[in-house]
C-alpha cells in the first residue's frame, strides 16, 4: 500500500484593522424664532371670531371666507385656526366678485391671498391689538 503525505492546510491569519475614532458633532445653538413674527408685524392680542373658510384655491393659493359677524380691512391680522391648520397672517389682498376691495363686513364672502393650505370649515379670527 502506498500512503500518500497529508498536505498542512494554510491558516491566513486575517490583518486586524485599526478601529476609526468616534467625531463627536458639536451641538448648534438654537436660533430664535422671532423674526417671522416680527418682520410681518405680528403681535401676540386678543382676538375675535369673525367668520369661516368656505373654499381654498390651491393654484393661486387663496381662500375663501364668509364673514359672519365684523369687519375685514387690508392690514388686518387675521389667524386661521383648523384641525391642522393654526397660523396667523397679514390680509394683504381682499376681492368680491373677483373685484379688489380695501374692506368688507359681515353677510359677505370674501377672498384673501393665504401664505398656507386652509381647508373647508377652518375657522378664522381677526387679531385685536
Amino acid at each position: 500500500m502506498l500512503y500518500f503525505k497529508r498536505k498542512k492546510k494554510k491558516v491566513i491569519k486575517k490583518k486586524k484593522i485599526p478601529k476609526k475614532k468616534k467625531v463627536v458633532k458639536k451641538k448648534k445653538k438654537a436660533i430664535k424664532k422671532r423674526s417671522l413674527k416680527k418682520a410681518a408685524g405680528i403681535s401676540r392680542g386678543k382676538e375675535a371670531p369673525i367668520g369661516k373658510v368656505t373654499h381654498y384655491f390651491p393654484q393661486v393659493r387663496a381662500g375663501a371666507i364668509i364673514i359672519k359677524k365684523g369687519k375685514v380691512a387690508i392690514g388686518d391680522i387675521l389667524r386661521i385656526k383648523g384641525h391642522t391648520t393654526d397660523f396667523k397672517q397679514k390680509v394683504k389682498s381682499i376681492q368680491i366678485e373677483r373685484v379688489p376691495v380695501e374692506e368688507a363686513s359681515a353677510g359677505e364672502e370674501i377672498g384673501v391671498l393665504m401664505r398656507s393650505r386652509v381647508r373647508i370649515n377652518d375657522l378664522v379670527y381677526k387679531v385685536i391689538k
